[in-house]
């Protein structure tokens, strides 16, 4: 099965992956959903497409157990001997008047928004929350921090979900799309990445880039807010820059000018705005690789701000056996937006042209829905699968090409690197 789904990746995408070889099978985590055939997909068809790029065209390998257990690399991810924390303490799933919520405030306006919209003051406790999500409905719930600024989704049903407007825009559209631009002829192709990602499927994409060899520079701005744990975690075999915008625009296009990739991972929109659209980047750039990842994609939630535990509480995953053991709608896109972006740069080379990739959280909930249902199984083994480097424990990275590993390198500090190739 995993094969074949590898093979419609390709086919997505408009590349040949040949033969990839596929080991291990489902079930290998706790969840009815088939978490380890969408790791050995996602994972085996980036693998190959790089594979096919550097001249290795049909010798990936990866194996469905190593490529579950990355994604739940966080999880595993020690500095020292100590675990990242991943959650904020208002951070979760909340009781309301008829069902179930998810706030998410692992960011500090997150959560004030979320505190604002429940008629919470500032420093409201975890208590406080639940008092004040059981007086309301999910929905309202949902609704009122959205307007606020905030994050929360209410707990959907799967039949609900396709019966949501953005349900059924995401139901119609592809789980990726490539899109060619105009642009110069065939060229031969570089690697140079620029990230415009976090939190976690784009910092995914690119550290599998790097892991390949490609050249990323990951461009942070002083008043982000970030989760620093995962910044780490994810920003192995990566460059780091500070830039800020609008002040830095003219480093960034400077950067991009000399780019064969860029990952962007916001909402659509809202870089467009600071003069870093896709027309702007191919601009500066012609041949350039744009790679968009956001929680759902065009529709009328576009605008909405998302992460994978709340896509999985919209789209239904959550409703029918609680939430996934792992972040898997992030690390399934981010493998699949390298995956995009690899396929972008074959196409490149092939046919000439700029190329415009679309990945979002909600269209990969979609895809793990479609693939259908395995017995659950137990906790995966991960000792064999770990390593540990210059005081950090980590996740060896999954996927072989011509029996060769990838390759990981300690993570930078952010903001270490100069804004400049």
């Amino acid at each position: 099965m995993t094969g074949d789904v590898i093979r419609e990746l390709g086919r997505l995408a408009g590349v040949d992956l040949g033969h990839v070889r596929v080991t291990g099978r489902e079930p290998v985590m706790p969840s009815p959903f088939r978490i380890g055939t969408a790791a050995a997909a996602s994972v085996g068809a980036a693998t190959a497409a790089v594979a096919t790029l550097t001249g290795d065209h049909g010798r990936a390998e990866v194996d469905m157990r190593h490529a579950a257990v990355a994604f739940r690399s966080e999880r595993h991810f020690r500095i020292g001997h100590a675990a990242i924390p991943l959650w904020a303490p208002l951070s979760g799933d909340y009781a309301c008047a008829d069902g179930r919520v998810r706030i998410h405030a692992n960011f500090d306006h997150h959560r004030d928004a979320a505190l604002v919209a429940l008629g919470l003051p500032p420093g409201a406790g975890r208590e406080d929350v639940e008092e004040a999500c059981g007086r309301r409905t999910g929905m309202e719930i949902e609704e009122a921090v959205t307007r606020a600024g905030g994050c929360a989704a209410a707990m959907r049903g799967r039949a609900e979900w396709a019966e949501h407007p953005q349900g059924r825009v995401v139901a119609e559209r592809p789980l990726l799309t490539l899109d060619r631009l105009p642009g110069p002829p065939p060229e031969e192709t570089g690697m140079r990445v620029v990230d415009l990602t976090r939190v976690i499927a784009g910092p995914v994409a690119s550290r599998f880039l790097a892991s390949w060899g490609a050249d990323v520079m990951h461009v942070c701005g002083s008043g982000v807010p970030e989760v620093p744990g995962l910044v780490l975690e994810t920003a192995a075999g990566k460059r780091s820059c500070l830039i800020d915008l609008p002040a830095g625009a003219d480093l960034l296009r400077e950067l991009v000018r000399g780019a064969d990739v860029v990952i962007r991972g916001y909402r659509p929109g809202a870089l467009d705005r600071l003069g870093f659209g896709v027309a702007d980047l191919v601009g500066l750039r012609p041949g350039l690789v744009v790679v968009d990842v956001s929680a759902y994609g065009p529709g009328p939630w576009q605008g909405r701000r998302g992460f994978d535990s709340l896509v999985q509480m919209a789209t239904g995953i959550a409703a029918e056996a609680g939430p996934l053991p792992c972040q898997a709608l992030d690390h399934a896109t981010g493998y699949l937006a390298a995956f995009a972006a690899v396929a972008g740069l074959i196409r490149r080379r092939r046919e000439g042209g700029s190329w415009h990739a679309t990945l979002s959280l909600a269209a990969t909930a979609h895809w793990l829905d479609a693939l259908g249902r395995t017995p659950p199984g137990g906790e995966p083994e991960v000792d064999d699968l770990l390593e540990t480097r210059d005081g950090h424990t980590f996740v060896r990275p999954p996927g072989l090409i011509a029996g060769r590993p990838p390759a990981w390198s300690p993570p930078p500090r952010p903001g270490e690197h100069a804004p400049a190739w």
